[in-house]
């Protein structure tokens, strides 16, 4: 029962958001899309334990999905007869007029990026609909309530059929308009796979970091000349060159200052470095993923912890706070002040964003480590009991347990 379960959660990860497209290509509608799959994959989780994991399980999965979508229609009484016919008799395999864009997901991606939806509810629907995250997993990419998450969701699709908004390849003109929201879309994506927020996955999602920087490679490929594009690459690149000394064989997160540098990738590394350097070369204003690569560059630079440059990390941190003054960059920015300036200072910044951060689990670890270092063992472990129980990731939940149970009493 264990290898049909792990059967159907790789399929989920492999197959979900190729499905879903190709749903969406073929019938024109995200709610028919997204429920059809998603029938399918329980379907899958009733009928393979019974009839055998199929040799072909994305084969499977399409056709169910489809016959799945075919009958939801039928049942609709209030759809027009001839637009329905057409639909259930629309030949998946056609042709598809030629655009910007090959790839099925990344259309996808700029579809549900679409202009007339605000930011925030682009971001969303790609998630759930591309990424395959669940709604618990998208309210804590936002730091919003599981019910907030999904009304944002349903008015986004809602919209999207009021408005008759097309699934189509994007012309080369339609690109630079939805950009921003693909670009954050694929951050949260891969940051979802680099550091899990969930407790019942894998700490790393090595399928969501692989996606992530798959697309944004193709983006990088028709925009070669955008410089934030050119940044997320970088930035995803840098951090996917840590993953394999991130998480001890026993399970535990492991820190910057404790990672094992010799198992940093270094081919990651250069091709990261390369493309901020010609970034840098360009002489435009970066944008906020070219300062977070830079910021990265930096680390990765450094052969031992105590070579970084906490300076120029703390001056690319300032420099972001000016066009990104979220509580988050100052939360990051604070970690680093702490290396230059001492944890008394960080903290004194740091209890500044308790009112915007105080569900954030970061927020709390943070306040943590620093009150550890000032040697206030009390107030830390307070901090520390806070961050363990917003910690959804078992890898950070088990490296947090383990500072907060070295405190002295």
């Amino acid at each position: 029962m264990s290898d049909v379960h792990e059967a159907v959660t790789r399929a989920h990860r492999a197959e979900w958001a190729r499905i879903v497209a190709g749903l969406t290509r073929r019938f024109g509608d995200l709610d028919v899309a997204e429920e059809a799959a998603a029938e399918a994959f329980a379907t899958a989780v009733e009928r393979w334990p019974v009839d055998g994991v199929p040799p072909g399980p994305g084969a499977w999965l399409t056709t169910t999905a489809n016959r799945k979508a075919i009958d939801r229609i039928r049942r609709e009484s209030k759809r027009d007869d001839k637009q329905r016919e057409a639909q259930i008799s629309y030949d998946e395999d056609r042709p598809e007029p030629v655009g910007a864009i090959d790839d099925e997901r990344l259309r996808l991606i700029f579809t549900c990026c679409h202009p007339a939806l605000a930011m925030e509810a682009r971001v969303a629907l790609t998630l759930r609909m591309v990424g395959g995250l669940s709604m618990p997993e998208i309210a804590r990419a936002f730091l919003v309530q599981e019910a907030t998450m999904g009304q944002r969701i349903t008015r986004a699709k809602a919209k999207i059929k009021a408005a008759r908004i097309p699934y189509r390849v994007p012309s080369a003109e339609d690109l630079p308009g939805r950009l921003g929201g693909v670009l954050a879309v694929l951050f949260l994506v891969f940051n979802e796979g680099y550091l899990a927020s969930g407790p019942d996955t894998d700490p790393v999602r090595t399928e969501l970091t692989a996606e992530a920087v798959r697309l944004t490679r193709l983006i990088r490929g028709l925009l070669p000349d955008d410089g934030e594009v050119a940044g997320l690459l970088a930035l995803m690149l840098l951090t996917e060159s840590r993953r394999a000394a991130r998480v001890s064989a026993s399970g535990e997160l492991v820190s910057l200052s404790e990672q094992d540098r010799g198992a940093w990738d270094t081919g990651l590394i250069a091709e990261g470095h390369r493309l901020v350097r010609d970034r840098i070369a360009s002489g435009v204003a970066p944008g906020r993923y070219q300062i977070l690569a830079a910021i990265n560059a930096v680390h990765t630079s450094a052969r031992d912890v105590r070579d970084t440059d906490w300076s120029q990390i703390v001056a690319l941190y300032d420099q972001l706070v000016r066009i990104d003054p979220s509580p988050i960059v100052a939360l990051n920015r604070a970690v680093a002040v702490a290396e230059l300036d001492g944890p008394e200072v960080a903290l004194v910044a740091v209890d500044r964003l308790d009112e915007r951060l105080d569900g954030y689990h970061a927020f709390h670890a943070t306040r943590a480590d620093l009150l550890r270092r000032m040697g206030r063992s009390g107030q830390a472990r307070e901090a520390y009991d806070r961050a363990i129980a917003l910690a959804g990731n078992t890898a950070e939940t088990a490296y947090l347990t383990r500072r907060r149970d070295q405190l002295r009493s």
